[in-house]
Parts: structure tokens; C-alpha cells; sequence
């Protein structure tokens, strides 16, 4: 890929691997910065779903068209590998916070084997008063940090799997796929209170969000090179990973300048449901049948 480059040409994805501190806007910033510093230009670049400074591992980085498409991975469902220390609870629930409250219990392997299953499939939870939920308009972490006692509504989650990893003394580890809107800290807190103690995240690293898994991650150090020698054509999946889940629905010349101009295709033959409709190996839109109509969802700018 030549520094010469056309920016509409970048339409994909660049799946980080999150490193610990940054926040996801400062890791599209650094995307960005990689890009402009070897004289590309810079596409529209947006995430795939928030992960915490403190945390690691994929982040979904849309690149070009693939923007259009940034807030399906809000709805996708998240793979995440986590440890609890036991014995203290935080005000962040993770070791940035001040410890409010404590516990000598330390549970057993066994003991947490056994309340595995209360915490999976749809359960209600409470999230973390340090979060991005707003509350009267205001970010809660922010009114947290001013002091002010936050209290967030309780949500309905679903945990589509949870198994313990290891253990030490005084921590066990988990792995899960849980739905969207899932706090992680919140899940910690939770288990350990069940086990009859107090504890809080000391490691977060998400192994996987909607389609893309840390198999297709790259760190940014890794990023720079590829763009310096050229190859950010090694970096960049294509828009059309994203939509793995969506069934495919091959269109005609003359259908795919409708759907480009904004217009239904009526009398239709597709399944009702949600459809990538392309013109051979070219993305036009992302569709929704019904009952033989066909409107777009999202359109999309690609040769």
C-alpha cells in the first residue's frame, strides 16, 4: 500500500490490542497519529465499544465506511478474561479506587465453582457508579468523583457464558461472553459478595467483541510497522468482516443504483430479517426485508 494512497480506499478494520492507561479515543487518536505521521491521509476513524483505560485487548478501530457500521459492535456480544482480588472492595471496583470495605473471607476454587451457574444466562445487574451512564444529564463517574452519591438503575444483562480460569489464595480468574451493556466490575463485585466477601478487578482484557477476536488484534508498535513498510493492507479487514452474522443478498446492477439513490426495492423474493446486499463482491448496503420490501439501512460509498 503506497503512501500515495487514496483515503477513500481505507474502508475496514483495525482490530487493536488495546494497551493498559490508553482510553478508547486515545487509541484511535494513536491510530490516527501512525496514519498522518508516514503521510497517509487520515479516513474517518471511529471504535467499535468503549473499553476502560485500565483495561486490554480488542478494540475495534472503523476505518472509512466501516464507520456506518461502529455502532452494531455496541449491540455485539463481548468476550472478556478477568481476576478478582478478594479481601477489598474499591470505590471504582478496580484497582484504581480506595478501598471501602473488606473481608477476611477468602473463598475456595470449590466454593466458587458452585455459584458459577447464578451468574449465568439473563441476571439483573447494578452498574459501577464510576461509569459513562449518565445520570440528569451528567456522566456518573464524574458526580462520583465530586462526591455525590450516584445511584444507577438496576439493568437486565444476560452472561452467555462463565468459567473459572485459576485461583490463587487470594484471587481467581475468569473467562466469559456476556451481551452488550455487561460491566465487568460490576459482575466482580457481585461474586465476590455472593462468596460471602468483598473484592474488585485487577485485570481486565477483552478476548473478543461481536466477530473479532484477539487472533486478529495488533498492537500498535506492530501498526507502525506495517504502515511504515506499506503493508497496511495487512492491518485493514475488510468492511464486510463486521457483518459476519449477516446472510448475504446479491443484488442486480440496476437494484443496487435504487438502493444507492435512497429507493425501495419492492416485490422482493429476500428472507424477511437483515441483509448485506451486494453487486458481486462489492458492499452496496446494509438492508431490512419485510414482507417483500426492501429498504437501506445503511448505505455505503464503495467501487
Amino acid at each position: 500500500m503506497s503512501a500515495t494512497i487514496d483515503a477513500a480506499a481505507i474502508n475496514g478494520w483495525i482490530i487493536l490490542d488495546k494497551p493498559l492507561g490508553l482510553t478508547s479515543a486515545q487509541g484511535v487518536a494513536a491510530v490516527k497519529r501512525i496514519l498522518r505521521a508516514h503521510g497517509l491521509p487520515v479516513p474517518r476513524i471511529g471504535h467499535g465499544g468503549t473499553l476502560d483505560p485500565l483495561a486490554t485487548g480488542v478494540l475495534p478501530i472503523a476505518c472509512g465506511e466501516a464507520t456506518k457500521l461502529a455502532g452494531r459492535m455496541l449491540d455485539a456480544a463481548k468476550g472478556y478474561e478477568f481476576t478478582v482480588s478478594f479481601g477489598s472492595q474499591t470505590s471504582t471496583l478496580d484497582a484504581e479506587g480506595e478501598v471501602v470495605a473488606s473481608s477476611d473471607v477468602r473463598p475456595t476454587a470449590e466454593q466458587i465453582t458452585a455459584i458459577l451457574a447464578a451468574f449465568t444466562g439473563p441476571i439483573d445487574q447494578v452498574p459501577p457508579a464510576y461509569s459513562a451512564l449518565k445520570v440528569n444529564g451528567k456522566r456518573a463517574y464524574a458526580l462520583a468523583r465530586a462526591g455525590e452519591e450516584v445511584v444507577l438503575a438496576t439493568r437486565h444483562i444476560t452472561v452467555h457464558r462463565l468459567d473459572l480460569v485459576a485461583t490463587t489464595p487470594d484471587s481467581a480468574t475468569f473467562s466469559c461472553r456476556v451481551s452488550k451493556g455487561t460491566y465487568i466490575r460490576s459482575l466482580a463485585r457481585d461474586i465476590a459478595i455472593t462468596l460471602g466477601s468483598v473484592g474488585h478487578v485487577t485485570m481486565l482484557r477483552r478476548t473478543q467483541s461481536g466477530p473479532f477476536s484477539l487472533q486478529q488484534a495488533i498492537s500498535l508498535d506492530k501498526l507502525a510497522q506495517l504502515v511504515q513498510g506499506r503493508t497496511l493492507e495487512q492491518a485493514v479487514l475488510p468492511l464486510m468482516t463486521g457483518l459476519d452474522d449477516i446472510p448475504a443478498l446479491a443484488i442486480t446492477p440496476e437494484e443496487a443504483a435504487a438502493l444507492k439513490q435512497g429507493r425501495k426495492l419492492l416485490g422482493h423474493p429476500a428472507s424477511n430479517g437483515t441483509h448485506l446486499a451486494s453487486l458481486g463482491s462489492v458492499p452496496v448496503a446494509l438492508v431490512e426485508a419485510q414482507s417483500g420490501e426492501v429498504r437501506v439501512l445503511r448505505g455505503f460509498n464503495l467501487d
